[in-house]
């Protein structure tokens, strides 16, 4: 099994009404990705403007993360929030935190990736 930095992450939209969880091995260049998308109706993420980070776990090997995903996504709505607001108890959105700049500057968003 290959050891890499896999997250599970939990957005949120503007408005903190609605949550999407998935995981990934490079979080920022993914929040970069679903900031793109905002408004895109073939997706979740872009239907409901979910690019907004509320919390993330840090696991070493892929099979992990995406069972935590797995099991996260069939938590009720108000088990989440228990999840989140037990590291980030305001519900500040961290995209700042894991990127580098946010939101992207013009130039980043016209290349289409970090």
């Amino acid at each position: 099994m290959k050891v890499h930095n896999y997250c599970v992450y939990i957005l949120t939209n503007p408005s903190r009404s609605t949550l999407y969880i998935g995981v990934t091995n490079n979080l920022e260049q993914r929040l970069f990705e679903h900031y793109l998308n905002r408004g895109d109706e073939r997706t979740f993420a872009g239907k409901y403007h979910c690019y907004n980070l509320l919390y993330y776990e840090q696991y070493k090997y892929v099979d992990r993360a995406i069972a935590r995903e797995k099991e996260l996504k069939g938590w009720t709505r108000d088990r989440k929030l228990a999840l989140i607001k037990a590291e980030n108890p305001d519900l500040k959105f961290l995209n700042e935190v894991v990127c580098y700049k946010w939101p992207p500057d013009e130039e980043v968003l016209s290349r289409g990736s970090l």
